[in-house]
């Protein structure tokens, strides 16, 4: 494909980083993604310029006042929401789930049932458990096959039932990568008037995201997953969130999406966030035109957007089979993932895998040493790895380009990882 990889290379100051002489390699991204200089120059600007609280009707105020408007729709045009007050800004996607759960949960009473997914990340699962130890819910797991690494949504048909409020899943897992079908997820969901909950902190980064399409209730992402500041976003469902009693102070307002944003918001981080959308829809509009819907959107911004997401999906699925080929070509090695060289489209670029004999922290290590950023352990996705056997021995190693990243960064990669290997051999 004709892809413009130096160009936007040259948009990460980050990327020409030496530490004595040696390149980084970020391979680290599924934790926190690096920001072009658009990010930092909008949240140093916000910073110097409208350094304010809100409502003030000063001209510092005023700015900020623009910023929170700004950020709201930006984030709208993401995620093709309906209206700009379904989107709700937080610290965190941990923080903002573990907030909004307070607010849903009472629409639940004892006895009543929520689902959660044995994929997913624990900020999708922690919060949901201490809902349901503080109301007395039945807790029921959504299991994935330990062989294809995917749900059996046929399942769902077994877990769903009267007494069922809510399903909580991850649109795709931030530890084996697996891009799940929230979509039939959803619409099962619906069809028993069941709740829908999904995660997608991990999916945002890499694949167009549309709430109207995937007609799910709420949804969660986090923008420095996504080139952004360290913030947290949520959509809800307007006609939903209308329903919820916030958890607020008294003074604060009864209005969407005031109600749910408790206290001062990082104000330079929705400046950044809107900035990271922006940069999406520069690509979206400078180097996607083949993948622009014309007639799929009513914003621009969001045709661009999801044009230049779908542009960098395909040069991700490039990488992602580059990266498992070489990967099953070293010994000892075991992919905890799909690793189908035609299933590409249904997995992200995060690729874990688990070497035989030898704790995950030890090549995590040496890679670091080599100046190449990857993790090890469970990444919060205790779950997963203790469905995989793999806990007690110290999880995985987990890689994770994104479109920033080349070949040769992971040639590279290979090549001292089967260094590494040979000497614990």
């Amino acid at each position: 494909m004709n892809y413009h990889l130096e160009t936007i290379r040259s948009k990460f100051p980050a990327l020409s980083i030496e530490d004595s002489g040696r390149k980084r390699i970020y391979f680290d991204n599924p934790a926190g993604t690096q920001v072009p200089t658009e990010v930092a120059d909008a949240m140093k600007k916000c910073m110097i310029e409208s350094n304010a609280n809100i409502q003030g009707g000063f001209e510092t105020s005023n700015r900020v006042d623009k910023i929170l408007d700004e950020f709201h729709q930006s984030m709208a045009d993401f995620l093709n929401a309906r209206y700009k007050e379904e989107i709700i800004f937080g610290q965190n996607m941990t923080t903002l789930t573990l907030h909004i759960s307070r607010s849903i949960g009472r629409l639940f009473k004892e006895g009543d049932e929520i689902i959660l997914s044995k994929m997913d990340h624990d900020a999708n699962i922690s919060p949901w458990l201490l809902l349901a130890e503080d109301i007395g819910l039945k807790v029921k797991w959504l299991t994935f096959d330990k062989e294809t690494f995917e749900f059996d949504l046929n399942q769902l048909d077994e877990l769903f039932s009267e007494k069922t409020r809510i399903i909580c899943v991850g649109g795709a897992s931030n530890l084996i990568g697996t891009i799940n079908d929230i979509k039939t997820i959803c619409k099962k969901a619906k069809n028993e008037k069941i709740l829908t909950y999904i995660d997608a902190v991990q999916l945002a980064p890499h694949v167009a995201i549309d709430v109207q399409e995937i007609d799910c209730d709420f949804l969660v992402c986090s923008s420095y997953k996504f080139f952004g500041p360290h913030q947290g976003i949520l959509w809800g469902r307007k006609e939903i969130m209308q329903t919820l009693q916030p958890y607020k102070v008294r003074p604060a307002t009864s209005e969407l999406p005031g109600s749910f944003e408790t206290g001062t918001q990082s104000h330079e981080g929705m400046a950044g966030t809107t900035a990271a959308v922006d940069y999406f829809a520069w690509i979206g509009k400078e180097f996607a035109g083949q993948f622009q819907k014309e007639h799929a959107f009513d914003r621009q911004r969001t045709k661009y957007v999801h044009a230049a997401l779908d542009y960098l999906f395909e040069y991700e699925k490039l990488l992602t089979l580059y990266l498992i080929e070489g990967l099953i070509n070293l010994k000892k090695i075991k992919i905890q993932g799909i690793t189908q060289s035609d299933a590409m489209d249904r997995r992200l670029p995060t690729v874990s895998f688990s070497v035989d004999g030898v704790h995950p922290e030890e090549i995590a290590t040496e890679l670091g040493k080599n100046n190449i950023f990857v993790w090890s352990g469970h990444s919060y996705a205790i779950e997963v790895v203790k469905s995989l056997g793999l806990y007690e021995n110290g999880g995985v190693i987990r890689t994770g380009p994104v479109h920033y990243n080349s070949i040769e960064e992971i040639k590279e990669f290979l090549k001292i990882l089967e260094s590494i290997l040979t000497t614990k051999q």
